[in-house]
């Protein structure tokens, strides 16, 4: 069972709005998800993006990979936390 940490695209049409979800590798973008972990809305003003960054870090260590991207966010949520 390979897991991968990806988004999932939930938006309306040119409202983009995404959930970051653990789920199998070999599944669809909006497939099933194993459990979801953060909300990244790109084209919001106020808190765009939000991570559960321990359970990020649980499923890493379990052995699931993030895309490029969702590893680029956590990236972004990791100095923000750190930041306040």
């Amino acid at each position: 069972m390979a897991l991968k940490i990806k988004l999932s695209r939930v938006g309306a049409t040119h409202i983009p709005a995404y959930r970051v979800v653990v789920s199998e590798a070999r599944y669809r973008r909006d497939g099933a998800a194993t459990e979801q972990i953060g909300v990244y809305q790109p084209k919001s003003k106020e808190l765009p993006l939000k991570i559960d960054l321990e359970r990020a870090d649980y499923w890493v260590s379990k052995g699931a990979v993030p895309t490029d991207t969702v590893r680029s966010l956590i990236k972004k949520a990791k100095a923000a936390a750190a930041a306040k």
